[in-house]
């Protein structure tokens, strides 16, 4: 399996909200930094996307998509001049999924937006080595299938009917999937950082490695043979790509995993330490807090302690 389907398969989408906003006229709006992800798609006219860390704003048409991964805040307007306004003094405005919102004569755009709440432990690993900002036609290659998403999404996100939350909870999954597919795509050797290195066949072969035996004691130098290089060209353009170094991202993938087996199992700690690739629970233990915060066992009791307070908030 490659990596991009191992971290997949991984994530967990919590909760997922669709609105359809119709705006005309010299409008613009801030929309506030997100728990974790937010996307959007312009289906109707065109507008400017712009973001903290890009200087210049992006133009948008309909048939652009973009996502980002971490929820940062952003604008959208109709002009690269408009005034930009916080989005939350109209989302009061919301009827049935849809915002309508007029400011003077121009044209119509219309935009689907969304936001994703991750389980913690599955969907930062992920959103933390994409990069701020994804745009991406959804009219390309394997997003062709969004424009049907995105409609199913938008009609489930506004009723109220048998399952639909458990509709839109899929369907959330299946767009996240979509846009990193097809920004990989469209990016290809372009991108940056990991989606680069997974561009780049050798580096791949690597990361494959790493994803697939993850317990295994690898070494820089076994990684470099996987891959078909040298060690030192390997490090090299590990590092420049990766930004960051093989055991630094074989250790934080160990550490993912491990956030797994201690959420969806009921494993000891020693046994746990053993399957990421360690051979006493206590390197294990120091490897876990540093990169976490917490030890296992806290980290184990604070899960036990958040769905016992779900299940009582239920009861």
């Amino acid at each position: 399996m490659d990596p991009l389907s191992n971290v997949f398969m991984a994530m967990r989408v919590k909760t997922s909200e669709c609105i359809r906003l119709e705006f005309s006229g010299s409008w613009g709006f801030r929309f506030d930094g997100y728990e974790h992800a937010h996307f959007g798609v312009v289906s109707r006219g065109n507008c400017w996307l712009s973001t903290r860390g890009k200087i210049e704003p992006t133009l948008l048409s309909a048939g652009d998509c973009w996502l980002l991964p971490r929820g940062d805040t952003h604008s959208l307007s109709a002009c690269r001049d408009s005034k930009i306004r916080p989005y939350d003094d109209v989302r009061g405005r919301k009827a049935g999924g849809l915002l309508r919102y007029k400011d003077g004569q121009g044209h119509l755009t219309k935009i689907i937006v969304g936001n994703f709440t991750f389980d913690e432990s599955s969907g930062k690993w992920l959103t933390d080595v994409l990069p701020e900002v994804i745009t991406f036609r959804m009219d390309r290659g394997h997003s062709a299938a969004m424009p049907t998403i995105l409609q199913i999404l938008a009609l489930e996100s506004q009723t109220e009917n048998m399952g639909s939350t458990v509709v839109v909870s899929r369907l959330a999954d299946i767009l996240f999937v979509q846009a990193i597919r097809a920004h990989a795509v469209q990016a290809g050797t372009t991108s940056a950082g990991w989606l680069q290195g997974l561009a780049d066949r050798q580096l791949r072969l690597a990361l494959r490695a790493m994803h697939e035996d993850f317990g295994k004691e690898w070494t820089v130098a076994d990684l470099a043979s996987v891959a078909g290089m040298s060690r030192s060209a390997f490090a090299a353009r590990f590092s420049e790509v990766l930004r960051e170094s093989p055991i630094e991202y074989l250790t934080r993938w160990r550490m993912h995993r491990a956030m797994q087996l201690l959420r969806d199992g009921d494993l000891k700690i020693a046994k746990v330490a053993g399957l990421v690739g360690y051979e006493s629970d206590g390197a294990f233990n120091k490897s876990f807090k540093r990169a976490i915060g917490i030890a296992p066992g806290a980290y184990r009791a604070a899960l036990l302690k958040a769905v016992n307070l779900t299940a009582d908030h239920n009861a």
